[in-house]
């Protein structure tokens, strides 16, 4: 008798898959159809189909995502499920394979019907696009017919939270970050994830792709993320090693904003020998305790563990920052931070992956055997090869920033004004923030300013344009001119961003020139910066910035300078 096949591929065979397939076992004994069952994926357990079984089969039934082997069934027909599908209404699934109808792809299917999305965006800095990445999944859910969720991981906490309702009646997770994203709560759901610029870019695009190729997320966090299936999209993947610092980064930024102006508030209370050991007991000098023996003792470890947690989940926070800390006390700095993170995370993953026990003893592995191992490997590397030459670099880095004047000093601010104004929150722009917030640690605090004065130059310019030459842009974007100088002296950067991407070729060229003289004008007159963000709203803070004068000078005139170009190179608005 001519049988059925049905293949069904879950990724890394996961619990889904295999109740897929014993759900379709029962219900073809149920209609006494014979059926041949092949699980595919990794951990199979090897019961492909023969050729024989091939070869007298009259259909063959699809079931899940994956390489499911199709080239083998030539012109057999053929039928296509999602595992979800198969396991909310089985008979369906036997009665469209039945019919001789093959199943729509997914992708058509997703189209066709409004589905249930719940979505996080998370930025480093947790500012503005986070809330761009927002707004643009939830306009073009709106467009599509989707109902959406969007919970928004900022600088100050999870907003809108999502619920384990909404989850649970959710048929995608969609994460579009530039930092890692807990995923522990999306077991059993397809997730797909991306970054920030898709989400902000193509919304439409991004749902679309998100609902044919999302992945099921496993159940077991550490084994999931060894293998690969936890971290689902392609678009992730090949982050690679720069979300993995970005994540690190992001984490890291609250020890350096609080360190710093608690350091600054202990100065303006205590003066400037307000952490002298003779003035303990008063309140400046706990403030600085505070401050720099607590907070800015945190930022190395922080950053290193956040590193490897976004490389190997919640295993490689304890070996991360175990690593960070030696770092910090060889004196290897952010440095050897960013060197304990990678170290601690691919091990950590590494063991994940290649260490196997009987299933009653896997709880072992994340809370003692991957913390031991990984911080045993991570802590002697870090002693023994990687902490003094890394300190010495960090040494010399330091000495030379600290003692830049005149020409080097022109030059450096040249170069981090103008890498803020290149792509205004994107790769450019965050290795310039990334690296002058991380020398905070090491006490050299000139860079952040140049940084910061930059970072704020390009809407305030565009601001200014708008103002100065009105003719040069239409109604509306005059209207969004004020709202970019608000954002602008908040340094939130992409405040720029639709200016730019209408007509780029003038003002991002103009921008970049106005944020390189802000920047080189800040080095050459001593500006320096203790924390890593505020804008104009952390200049009155006394000793919050040395200088406050050249830093509102280099301000004013990057700020004049992308103005002026915008305006003469920018055509009438038509």
């Amino acid at each position: 008798m001519a049988q059925l096949l049905a293949v069904v591929g879950g990724g890394d065979l996961s619990t889904h898959a295999v109740l897929a397939a014993e759900a379709l076992r029962k219900a073809a004994g149920r209609r006494n159809t014979p059926i041949t069952l092949e699980l595919r994926g990794k951990g199979a357990s090897g019961n492909p189909l023969s050729d024989a079984a091939i070869a007298e089969a009259r259909a063959v039934l699809l079931v899940g995502e994956g390489d499911l082997g199709e080239a083998r069934f030539g012109a057999l027909h053929r039928a296509r499920a999602a595992i979800e599908d198969v396991l909310t209404d089985v008979n369906a699934v036997f009665d469209r394979l039945g019919a001789g109808a093959e199943a729509p792809s997914p992708a058509a299917s997703a189209a066709a019907t409004p589905k249930k999305i719940v979505a996080i965006t998370s930025c480093p800095t947790g500012i503005a696009h986070t809330f761009m990445a927002a707004e643009g999944i939830q306009a073009a859910a709106q467009a599509l017919g989707h109902a959406i969720r969007v919970e928004t991981q900022g600088s100050v906490g999870a907003r809108d939270a999502l619920t384990a309702p909404e989850i649970a009646a959710a048929d995608i997770v969609l994460i579009a970050a530039d930092t890692g994203v807990d995923r522990a709560r999306f077991a059993g759901k397809r997730v797909y994830a991306t970054n920030t610029k898709a989400a902000i870019r193509d919304g439409k695009g991004l749902i679309a792709t998100a609902l044919a190729e999302a992945q099921m997320q496993p159940a077991g966090g550490t084994e999931a993320t060894a293998d690969g299936p936890a971290r689902p999209a392609a678009a992730e993947k090949q982050a690679g090693a720069y979300k993995h610092l970005m994540t690190g980064v992001s984490f890291m930024l609250p020890f350096v904003v609080a360190g710093g102006l608690l350091i600054a508030l202990a100065f303006a209370f205590g003066g400037i020998d307000a952490m002298k050991p003779e003035n303990a007991g008063t309140l400046g000098y706990a403030l600085g305790e505070i401050g720099a023996k607590a907070a800015f003792a945190l930022i190395v470890p922080a950053l290193a563990g956040y590193i490897a947690y976004s490389i190997a989940d919640r295993p490689g926070i304890a070996p991360g920052m175990i690593g960070g800390m030696l770092a910090a006390n060889l004196q290897a700095g952010f440095l050897g931070g960013i060197a304990a993170g990678f170290i601690a995370g691919y091990t950590t993953r590494f063991l994940a992956r290649h260490i196997r026990l009987h299933k009653n003893l896997e709880g072992l592995k994340p809370v003692l055997i991957l913390p031991l191992l990984a911080t045993t490997v991570t802590g002697l590397l870090m002693v023994y090869v990687v902490g003094v030459p890394v300190a010495a670099v960090l040494a010399a880095l330091t000495e030379w920033l600290k003692g830049m004047q005149g020409a080097s000093a022109l030059v450096l601010g040249l170069v981090l004004g103008g890498m803020m104004a290149v792509d205004m929150g994107g790769p450019i722009n965050k290795a310039a923030y990334a690296s002058a917030a991380a020398l905070l640690s090491s006490g050299v605090d000139a860079p952040m300013a140049a940084v910061m004065l930059g970072g704020m130059t390009p809407p305030l310019g565009i601001a200014l344009a708008t103002r100065l030459f009105p003719s040069r842009f239409t109604a509306p974007e005059r209207e969004a001119g004020g709202a970019a100088a608000v954002l602008g002296a908040a340094f939130i950067t992409e405040g720029a961003i639709p200016f730019a991407a209408a007509d780029p070729l003038r003002v991002i060229p103009s921008m970049v020139a106005g944020s390189a003289v802000a920047g080189a004008i800040a080095l050459t007159s001593g500006v320096t910066l203790k924390v890593p963000h505020g804008g104009l709203f952390v200049l009155p803070i006394p000793n919050a910035v040395t200088n406050v004068t050249g830093a509102l000078i280099a301000l004013a005139a990057g700020t004049l300078v992308t103005g002026l170009l915008v305006g003469l190179l920018k055509k009438r608005a038509a």
